[in-house]
């Protein structure tokens, strides 16, 4: 028990975990500032909103992204029945189901997702990537992914890897934690 108190007093006082801190906010801040719809454009040149970008990524989660030139992604380990609803869109935002809804019928305008009846149960609707959908999963992968290895251009593959396994690990739990508050909420 003494122990654990005194660990929690010294990482109370860490200096290092208080930069953590606020390092966390401020990268928030960068990436709320930097336009995301600019810098991910359809081959048709016109800028892509954020919301397509998680919409696609919401609906895409579970399909393995084809390799580049190879257009059938597999789709398995969606939802119940490998089937993606607008139900399953919120849980995986951590959105109200209506604010989902709306998104889903955005991204579908767009033309980056298709709605058929479901095979289990006719009343609701699944969701699958269309072909632009699958361009803008892959385009917004390789977006992401080239971000992150700028950002640790200058470290080793170990600490890279290292760290990509320790973000991945906390953003869960932040997730965790939120939708934990959510639901007391």
């Amino acid at each position: 028990m003494a122990d654990d108190a005194r660990r929690a007093e010294a990482l109370e006082a860490s200096d290092d975990l208080d930069a953590a801190a606020r390092a966390l906010f401020g990268l928030g801040r960068t990436f709320a500032r930097q336009s995301v719809r600019d810098q991910l454009r359809e081959p048709s040149g016109r800028a892509v909103e954020l919301s397509r970008v998680l919409i696609v990524q919401a609906v895409g989660e579970g399909v393995t992204a084809p390799a580049e030139g190879d257009s059938t992604p597999d789709e398995g380990g969606s939802g119940p029945g490998g089937e993606v609803t607008v139900g399953t869109v919120a849980e995986r935002l951590g959105i109200d189901p209506s604010t989902a809804s709306r998104l889903v019928a955005d991204a579908t305008r767009d033309g980056y997702l298709a709605r058929s009846a479901s095979a289990r149960d006719g009343r609701r609707a699944c969701l699958t990537l269309t072909e632009a959908g699958r361009e803008l999963v892959r385009a917004s992968r390789r977006f992401q992914r080239q971000v992150f290895l700028e950002a640790t251009g200058s470290w080793s593959d170990a600490e890279r890897e290292q760290f990509a396994r320790l973000f991945v690990r906390f953003a869960a739990a932040v997730a965790g934690r939120h939708a934990a508050l959510t639901e007391l909420a």
